[in-house]
């Protein structure tokens, strides 16, 4: 495919403006060396590019989509009409507050909904996505012990099965991570956890259920030991999906929780964003909060800054579209909805688990939450065909492949998320083609390195690609 600047030749352009008719104005500013380097072509040409572009992407609408741990779910079309709104989408941020009172009452709602769904007590939407959300989450807690002289607490632990994200933000925060290894059932080792607290001990960040699908039967213990060595634990709402409006991070004793509006509560997912990674909190660290929190105040909604605030972590009041999209995605589904979709989710991942274990060893075996984990350490072994040949192989089907290599206590694992939006239908197929590419590993191993061979590129040199990437057309100086 050529890129758009290959496309069309100088002077040809696809908009037909009028003769300017005011006189022109030099406004003295700064001003380009030289001109801005745009391609030219016509609207027919670019129409056909940004066509065959999307015929290349695959989504959750071309298709069955089941990334782990990420909740790649169909978006409801009725969630982009009400962000497309012009009530919604023709504000500034600096309007004056009586003037955007509806777009104060979004967040409100919003915020006072999802306080409901976790058992906290305030909520911030500032945070721009799941990992932003982690970052600000530890900001509180490393407020909370410095507003007690407590300063030397400095590790935060984070359980081997976490999220990848995790000891990154805890990094960032300037925390010395403590990791600590799972048992045998993929749960957190208590023994293993109460060695590692102490009087240093800042917090716990856990992911819950955690990346190997499982809900962690020693939760309840899990807090209680953070608590007792004086340090605040973190619930990462990455995989909420699975027990929303069932079971509260708030009332396992979690602190603080972040959200991911762009996979629970079905907002837009991938492609670089906008995302949103709200972070609730309970009432003792919500004096810490980033940003201005939406308050009544004399029969109108007004911000006010929290009394000790970590100050702003992103412009204004976070990617407001965004939540406005999960407000409409939790008043559609409502109270009920909520817990049946969760149950759904943790239907659907058990159905399909159920119908491969014959064939695909799972790393464990049991009932599931809202994903599950097959290892490929014995295939690989047999037949030389990997984790990573098996999702090749997908591509060939329209199907995404799932998550690869994650999490990495499981060996050539592959993580199948299949979210509730899809039907029994659909997971029947999906079953029958990864039989289907099971049997074809077991018959034909060597063909399985080609995979895939009908998509627009075939398998890429991913270790070269790492290593030497090619981020800049070539042709594009002139």
């Amino acid at each position: 495919m050529k890129l758009i600047f290959e496309r069309g030749k100088e002077g040809q352009h696809c908009t037909l403006l009028p003769v300017c008719d005011v006189p022109v104005t030099d406004l003295k500013a700064p001003k380009r060396e030289r001109p801005l380097h745009l391609p030219h072509v016509s609207e027919n040409e670019l129409s056909r590019h940004y066509t065959e572009l999307a015929g290349q992407v695959h989504g959750v609408n071309n298709g069955f989509y089941p990334l782990g741990s990420c909740t790649m779910k169909y978006n409801p079309k009725v969630n982009e009409k009400a962000a497309s709104l012009r009530g919604f989408t023709d504000i500034h941020p600096l309007q004056p507050k009586h003037t955007v009172q509806g777009c104060l009452e979004v967040i409100k709602r919003s915020e006072d909904m999802l306080c409901e769904i976790t058992g906290m007590d305030a909520m911030t939407m500032q945070p721009a996505a799941g990992a932003h959300g982690e970052f600000t989450g530890l900001l509180l807690i490393k407020a909370y012990h410095d507003s007690r002289h407590d300063t030397k607490r400095r590790k935060i632990i984070v359980p081997d099965s976490a999220h990848g994200t995790n000891p990154a933000s805890a990094a960032m925060v300037g925390y010395d991570v403590v990791s600590i290894p799972s048992g045998v059932d993929g749960c957190v080792d208590l023994d293993k956890l109460k060695e590692a607290v102490g009087e240093d001990t800042a917090g716990l960040m856990l992911t819950n259920p955690n990346t190997v699908g499982l809900f962690d039967k020693n939760i309840l213990a899990i807090t209680s030991i953070i608590h007792e060595a004086g340090g605040l634990a973190y619930y990462d709402g990455a995989n909420l999906n699975a027990v929303m409006g069932i079971v509260r991070p708030g009332d396992m004793g979690f602190d603080v929780v972040h959200l991911n509006l762009h996979k629970t509560f079905s907002t837009p997912h991938g492609g670089g964003g906008p995302g949103s990674g709200p972070v609730g909190c309970k009432a003792f660290l919500q004096e810490f909060l980033p940003g201005k929190q939406v308050e009544e105040k004399e029969g109108a909604l007004a911000f006010a800054l929290p009394k000790h605030t970590v100050g702003n972590v992103k412009a204004f009041y976070g990617n407001f579209l965004v939540v406005v999209r999960a407000l409409t995605y939790l008043l559609t589904l409502g109270k009920e909805g909520i817990p049946e979709a969760a149950e759904n989710a943790v239907l659907n991942a058990n159905y399909m688990m159920h119908k491969l274990k014959d064939i695909y060893p799972m790393a464990y075996d049991e009932t599931c939450m809202h994903e599950f984990v097959m290892t490929l350490e014995k295939m690989k072994h047999e037949t030389d065909v990997s984790a990573m040949d098996i999702a090749k192989a997908l591509l060939d089907y329209g199907i995404h492949p799932p998550t690869m290599y994650f999490p990495l206590i499981v060996h050539e694992a592959l993580m199948i998320e299949p979210t509730e939006t899809e039907s029994r239908e659909t997971l029947d197929e999906v079953i029958g083609v990864f039989r289907e590419i099971y049997d074809k590993a077991r018959e034909n191993p060597g063909a399985m390195h080609e995979a895939p061979v009908g998509t627009y590129v075939r398998r890429l040199d991913e270790v070269r690609a790492a290593r030497k990437p090619v981020l800049r057309f070539a042709g594009f100086e002139k």
